[in-house]
């Protein structure tokens, strides 16, 4: 990866998980309101230790080339000089702070 090449952490939710992850591909979908992410980067671990969130991430998304995300589920999304971790964090209900977006996003006119 070069200096001129985006990097993107993604943090979005999942099934009561929050995924943070790490890609060089992110667009505005041809879908009405999803995000697509692309061309995962994963950590290559020369260690003992092993993550196993970030192992279940890998194996989650080892054959997808790109994933659509709705738009309401991203957290956050930051442009990164260096990749991280990648991770699920399961949310706890009682400290669980994420507000869903208000829905509906896009309502037609009824005339």
């Amino acid at each position: 990866m070069t200096k001129t090449d985006p990097l993107y952490r993604v943090q979005f939710v999942s099934n009561g998980e929050s995924y943070d992850v790490y890609v060089k591909s992110l667009s505005q979908s041809g879908l009405f309101g999803f995000v697509e992410i692309g061309e995962f980067v994963w950590d290559t671990h020369t260690g003992i230790v092993v993550d196993p969130s970030h192992e279940k991430l890998k194996s989650e998304f080892a054959d997808v080339t790109s994933t659509y995300i709705p738009m309401h589920n991203i957290l956050r999304i930051d442009a990164v000089s260096k990749k991280g971790t990648a991770k699920i964090t399961k949310l706890d209900n009682k400290s669980d702070k994420v507000m869903p977006f208000p829905s509906p996003i896009y309502t037609p006119n009824k005339e």
